[in-house]
């Protein structure tokens, strides 16, 4: 009886240590953050980055904020912010090709010609809309964490589509680096 009692107590102990390694390796791999740069905006004249979280091996949630600083962007674009979703296709942990769903909410120059009779008119208004796209892309991750990107996604303002309007259409390129901790 004591040798059995023991022998119990001894694969229990021993199966422990098993067991919590795994759990941690579980828990390493569960839900990641990843804050991107997109290096082809960046090189035109804005700053566009991205926070994205994993919520499970095929599927996260993220925002995307771009601010211009070069004034020849930011006469026809004041910002955007995109929230977005994506699904991921690939054998890493949310990586891969993806498909995303996004919103934005965009701010943009207006340039309308107006006539008064004698003189044409140009006048700058500004017009905050929001649209709603889908796009696609593929993401790459080392070991190490660090990810690389590419995504190129379309969409329409919903809101103020006129005739006036020079920004029916959205669209969203990106050329990403950033690092996934």
């Amino acid at each position: 009886m004591k040798k059995t009692t023991l022998l119990l107590v001894l694969s229990i102990l021993l199966s422990i240590p098993t067991f919590s390694q795994e759990q941690s390796e579980n828990n390493a791999s569960e839900n990641f953050n990843e804050l991107k740069l997109n290096g082809l905006y960046l090189v035109l004249g804005a700053f566009d980055v991205t926070y994205e979280r994993t919520i499970n091996e095929e599927s996260a949630f993220g925002l995307n904020v771009f601010l211009p600083f070069d004034d020849d962007i930011n006469d026809d674009i004041n910002y955007y912010i995109s929230p977005y979703y994506r699904f991921y296709f690939g054998k890493k942990y949310a990586a891969g090709f993806f498909v995303e769903g996004f919103g934005m909410l965009n701010s943009t120059n207006n340039f309308i010609f107006s006539n008064n009779g004698f003189d044409t008119v140009l006048k700058e208004e500004n017009v905050t809309d929001f649209a709603l796209g889908i796009g696609l892309g593929g993401k790459w991750i080392t070991s190490s964490g660090f990810i690389g990107e590419l995504n190129l996604g379309f969409g329409r303002n919903l809101f103020n589509n006129n005739d006036t309007s020079d920004y029916e259409l959205i669209g969203k390129i990106g050329i990403s680096v950033g690092y996934r901790f």
